[in-house]
């Protein structure tokens, strides 16, 4: 069985490192992306299993990615894991009513529990 990829959408290098290689401890295969312009470039080639977005980015915001994703044939299908620092209500229901499948406030979760979540919605849990 092929390996389940991850997209993190993330421009807090430290962050995004910490994260990839938490998961790459799991199994999981990582593509890394520090904006949405470069997210996007990815999802022409790559298709991974799940994207895991921040959505304070240069350039395009996380909200503008998860409509250009979710608008996408190709890309529809895949979830997204909204990670980020803001967790306002209207933020969450934002995300969540473009398409992400989940809302996470960074400073809420261990590694360990994004982990677990990401295995959730994987196994189709969530």
């Amino acid at each position: 069985m092929a390996k389940e990829s991850i997209l993190i959408v993330e421009d807090d290098k430290f962050f995004r490192d910490l994260v990839s290689k938490k998961l790459e401890k799991n199994g999981f295969e990582m593509f890394l992306a520090a904006d949405s312009k470069e997210a996007l470039t990815i999802l022409e080639e790559k298709k991974p299993s799940l994207i895991i977005s921040d959505l304070i980015l240069p350039g395009l915001d996380g909200f503008e990615l998860i409509t250009m994703v979710k608008k996408d044939e190709k890309t529809k299908h895949i979830p997204i894991i909204v990670l980020s620092n803001l967790g306002q209500k209207e933020e969450i229901e934002r995300a969540t009513t473009l398409g992400a499948i989940d809302f996470m406030v960074k400073v809420n979760f261990t590694p360990d529990e994004i982990v677990d979540k990401i295995k959730k919605v994987l196994s189709g849990k969530i």
